[in-house]
């Protein structure tokens, strides 16, 4: 018994260090979540892109404005004439959160009870300046409220025990501050992205498995055309889960849907087709299905953790940013949190709608030169 077992159990690693791919993913996952957790996953929000609406353009509007920069939780990156200029801002999902500092701002801070230890501190006490936050990204809000506790004895030059100042914050899109709104639209694509790639990551490795290979390679049928064959017929997959997703989200639990359903269906589409043309390609590198499905989980790590779905994608390093930004799921989520909660244009966000289609074309361009050398 113990010599057929041994001979069996020898066989079996002889078998696993051939095959490559498996003995690399072996070593390769355990390293990747390492990274991932230890370097690039961060619940710590920092460098949140905002804005700055500055109608006071005093001294001390550009003190707080060096104090907030220094906490290096936010970067203003953009100045905006307007308040309404810095909503459209925040709905095209240019910026996080917009500060807002009223022309009497110096006048407003100099009468707070910070600096005037004299003045009666009201329970009410009337804001110095005002936070536009994109609620619809719970943990950026969060971030943002927290700067109300910001002390005073920057602008004040002296020291300040307990007072801090009356930042109002308004949270559009989310005002209730459920995480439920910004998770269903984020669970689409990470849904999306699962199903997709692992409906066409076996494709071209099933035919061969199957023995319907050299029916393939005896048909006129050229490799462009089976590329696109094989993508279409889970386009109608991938809208059916989006339809389902959606409609469960907002009857049960009464996520809005903003957005007009043109801008949903064009953003669905994008990225349905780049998560196919994804799979595609894998199936054409991988010799079998368990390396299919190997990397198929080897991809869909690094795409959940590092889109923004479930830790914020500011508060990562800027390598891992640069990663997140190959992946079609990281451009999605902006996409669909932008349609589903901000009511925004798909115009609007053209950026992230262009790199999703370029990233299909060039995808189904590599799937078809692949498997037009595996013919020859």
């Amino acid at each position: 018994m113990w010599a057929r077992l041994l001979a069996i159990i020898t066989k079996e690693l002889k078998q696993l260090a051939r095959d490559r791919m498996t003995f690399g993913m072996i070593v390769m996952i355990p390293l990747l979540q390492l990274m991932l957790f230890g370097y690039a996953i961060n619940t710590d929000v920092r460098h949140v892109p905002a804005g700055i609406v500055d109608l006071s353009q005093s001294s001390y509007s550009r003190a707080l404005l060096q104090a907030l920069t220094a906490s290096q939780v936010v970067d203003f990156k953009h100045h905006y004439s307007s308040a309404a200029a810095a909503e459209k801002a925040i709905t095209n999902g240019e910026v996080k959160a917009v500060l807002y500092l009223p022309a009497d701002f110096g006048e407003r801070l100099v009468n707070h009870p910070a600096f005037d230890s004299k003045r009666e501190r009201s329970a009410v006490t009337r804001p110095v300046a005002q936070w536009l936050v994109d609620g619809s990204d719970t943990m950026v809000a969060a971030t943002i409220r927290a700067l109300r506790t910001m002390p005073l004895d920057e602008l004040a030059n002296r020291s300040v025990t307990a007072v801090v100042p009356t930042f109002e914050v308004v949270e559009y899109f989310n005002p209730e501050q459920r995480s439920v709104v910004n998770i269903v639209p984020g669970l689409l694509a990470v849904i999306l992205t699962m199903t997709m790639i692992m409906f066409t990551s076996a494709a071209i490795v099933r035919e061969r498995e199957q023995g319907n290979m050299e029916f393939l390679i005896a048909t006129p049928v050229k490799p462009l055309e089976l590329m696109l064959g094989k993508i279409i017929p889970y386009v109608l997959v991938g809208l059916i889960q989006v339809t389902i997703i959606l409609s469960v989200g907002h009857w049960v639990f009464a996520v809005p849907v903003r957005g007009g359903l043109d801008s949903l269906l064009l953003a669905s589409l994008l990225f349905i087709c780049a998560s196919l043309t994804l799979g595609l390609v894998i199936s054409t590198i991988a010799q079998t299905q368990l390396q299919a499905m190997q990397m198929t989980v080897f991809v869909l790590m690094p795409s959940i953790l590092l889109s923004g779905f479930m830790f914020p994608y500011e508060a990562m390093p800027v390598a891992a940013q640069w990663i997140a930004e190959a992946f079609p799921a990281t451009h999605f989520i902006r996409m669909v949190r932008g349609v589903v909660l901000r009511q925004a244009e798909v115009l609007s966000l053209g950026k992230d709608a262009l790199w999703l289609l370029g990233f299909t074309c060039v995808g189904v361009l590599i799937a078809s030169k692949r498997f037009h050398k595996r013919l020859g």
